[in-house]
């Protein structure tokens, strides 16, 4: 079987294809630019060992139509096309990021789902959208596929209530959906249940925080493959902090600067989301170019690192008391995986807590697997999980077609 994956956002369209007889990745690329005169298509084919052949393509893009019209030439390229037609392909999995409290789980999409998708638009107004237009498109195109719909907030609707309720008037969740839904939710499924198999926990009792660092942040603490609590609230703002993102902040600051500096709501929005975290602090949100400064003696990459850091350790205790300990502490996504700094710094000084981390294999490890950098007297197991979204979107499609 053949499962297409779909990532749609704003103004690009992500895009995988898996054949399932044993998961192997045929292609993957990117449209880039979608709405502009200049768009990219990024294309790469593999072949049975994994070698790539690439692609890459510029031309007007105007919709997210023509965008997957121009990604099916590429599949169905006579010289280096990975399938025949359209009707190769029997499944779409479509990454949606909000599902409200209507999905706890993967959905076939259907005129229902597709009308609470765009209930969810409020929510996630940055992204539902794009997603439901990747959906219509994918319907019309790939016609005699199922069109399957994998939620991030999907995950986190296990949470209980005292852990997704705000303390605010009841009547502001019950009409208004006003609660904590939490994002990433793909990612943290698929590296817990990553974890649990590599400790063999599976079917056993387990307690896992997964901590998911790339422009976005957040973490979760998992308790038997179930999400009970995660940092990310009403909305991808809240939480750690992040490379454009404040995370955590007093709501009184947004009253202050409307008041004090006569900010409109939509400017201490901007100011937030864009213009904050590792960004607001030291001009730079590329974690890769704060190393570098870091390295070099700059104070200001340093005092943001540490801020960065400490926030992590303070939801890692955070979550080991709502777990009651944890069997593992799991870095992932581009940051989590590949900045040895980051995680030397939120997992130093937890000795207290039973996490030992080992310093020279954290430092000397370039994981394409999962790998443990803690010690052997650590009680609490550190590592590093790569993510995958795309092949666990591709799963749960093929586990909802089954």
């Amino acid at each position: 079987m053949k499962i297409l994956v779909i990532n749609a956002g704003s103004s690009s369209l992500k895009y995988q294809l898996f054949e399932m007889d044993g998961t192997q990745v045929l292609c993957s690329g990117i449209v880039e630019r979608i709405g502009l005169e200049n768009g990219i298509i990024t294309h790469k084919t593999f072949d049975a060992e994994g070698n790539a052949t690439k692609t890459k393509k510029e031309l007007p893009i105007p919709n997210h139509n023509v965008g997957l019209t121009e990604v099916v030439a590429l599949l169905t390229d006579a010289d280096n096309g990975v399938i025949q037609n359209t009707d190769d392909i029997q499944a779409v999995g479509h990454r949606v990021v909000h599902g409200g409290e209507f999905f706890s789980d993967t959905m076939v999409i259907t005129e229902e789902v597709e009308a609470k998708i765009k209930e969810c638009f409020q929510l996630a107004p940055l992204h539902n959208p794009a997603n439901l237009q990747g959906i219509e498109d994918c319907k019309a195109i790939f016609t005699k596929a199922t069109q399957v719909a994998v939620f991030d907030t999907a995950f986190h609707q296990t949470m209980p209530g005292k852990a997704f309720r705000y303390a605010v008037p009841t009547e502001l969740y019950e009409k208004h959906g006003v609660r904590v839904y939490g994002m990433h939710g793909t990612s943290h499924k698929y590296v817990s249940k990553a974890a649990i198999d590599h400790l063999g926990l599976a079917g056993k009792d387990s307690k896992i925080i997964t901590v998911h660092l790339g422009n976005g942040c957040s973490m979760s603490a998992v308790r038997n493959g179930e999400c009970i609590d995660t940092s990310m609230g009403f909305s991808p703002l809240d939480g750690l902090m992040m490379g454009t993102r404040s995370g955590d902040i007093d709501p009184a600051v947004v009253f202050y600067l409307m008041d004090k500096l006569n900010m409109k709501s939509e400017e201490v929005y901007d100011l937030l989301n864009k213009k904050s975290g590792m960004l607001g602090v030291t001009g730079d949100s590329d974690m890769r170019d704060i190393e570098d400064r870091f390295a070099a003696g700059d104070e200001v990459a340093i005092l943001a690192t540490h801020m960065y850091t400490y926030r992590i350790k303070k939801y890692i205790g955070a979550y080991m008391a709502a777990l009651n300990g944890a069997d593992a502490i799991c870095f992932t996504a581009g940051v989590g995986e590949n900045d040895h700094g980051i995680r030397h710094y939120s997992s130093i000084e937890l000795e207290g807590l039973g996490i030992e981390l080992d310093a020279e294999k954290n430092k000397n490890l370039r994981a394409s697997d999962i790998e443990e950098i803690s010690t052997p007297n650590s009680k609490v197991k550190v590592l590093i999980v790569p993510t995958n979204e795309e092949l666990e979107i591709a799963q749960q499609t093929l586990a909802v077609l089954n």
